[in-house]
């Protein structure tokens, strides 16, 4: 078993999985710039590594990530897709073996997002849904505005993304986002044999139902994906992205009523 710490990503190879662990507790698994490139770069080199036939993103004990980490995104806001975030978010869509999620504790923006492109998904009971984006004056990510509302409909998405609500594992089961709920003490164990079972089907056949199962989608995320970031970044220097990083960094509300 191979095992690289990169800047708050633990990557470890077991089994013919790659597993990517966001591994920064004590600021709840926020995503830095630097994570992100580990990340993507893990992905790159695991699509042309073929002792690598899945891949295995987890957190830690009650968290599986917070989603982006506001200081370090308004350092360097991702305003095309050669940012960190981008590449991200460009491999992982891309990826041509399986991912599998084992979603611990709260899945904030991205944390929730990048469930819409993993092939199995996991969450412990307590695992908690959130995609604040309206809420902070940016847009969804990820190709999020085209598949949601294709997996659960407008309305439910509307209320997802537009009203931003927060839900729970059960709901999340019902939505088509995760394959099942575990127990906190049961769910890596879970993911990781649902990954095991993956890596042991014959892999040529995996990648191909994969890509065929994907096929009339794949250019059609990819372009909602360019579209989202070029909303997003002109989002990011508006004045109700401001507003809302400005009250977050404040730790108060934000207050959007003054503008149109």
């Amino acid at each position: 078993m191979a095992v690289t710490e990169q800047q708050h990503v633990s990557i470890t190879t077991e089994d013919s999985i790659l597993r990517i662990r966001f591994n920064r507790p004590e600021k709840k698994n926020a995503i830095t710039r630097d994570m992100y490139t580990a990340m993507a770069d893990a992905i790159v080199a695991s699509n042309t590594d073929p002792s690598i036939r899945v891949i295995l993103f987890e957190g830690t004990e009650g968290c599986f990530t917070s989603g982006n980490d506001l200081k370090d995104f308004m350092v360097a806001p991702a305003t095309d897709g050669e940012s960190p975030v981008g590449r991200f978010l460009a491999e992982a869509a891309a990826a041509e073996k399986p991912l599998v999620a084992a979603v611990t504790g709260m899945a904030i923006g991205i944390g929730t997002t990048m469930l819409l492109h993993c092939d199995l998904a996991y969450a412990s009971d307590k695992a908690k849904f959130h995609m604040p984006f309206v809420n902070l004056g940016l847009v969804p990510e990820f190709g999020s505005s085209l598949i949601l509302p294709s997996l659960i409909g407008q309305r439910r998405a509307a209320e997802l993304l537009m009203l931003a609500k927060p839900f729970g594992a059960g709901t999340a089961l019902e939505l088509g986002f995760i394959n099942a709920i575990y127990e906190d003490d049961e769910i890596i164990d879970a993911a990781m044999d649902a990954a095991r079972a993956l890596a042991a089907q014959p892999p040529s056949a995996l990648r191909n139902t994969k890509r065929l199962m994907r096929r009339g989608m794949t250019e059609a995320i990819a372009d909602q994906m360019r579209e989202e970031g070029e909303c997003f970044a002109s989002s990011l220097t508006g004045v109700e992205a401001a507003e809302a990083f400005q009250a977050f960094m404040e730790k108060r509300k934000p207050d959007f009523s003054k503008f149109e």
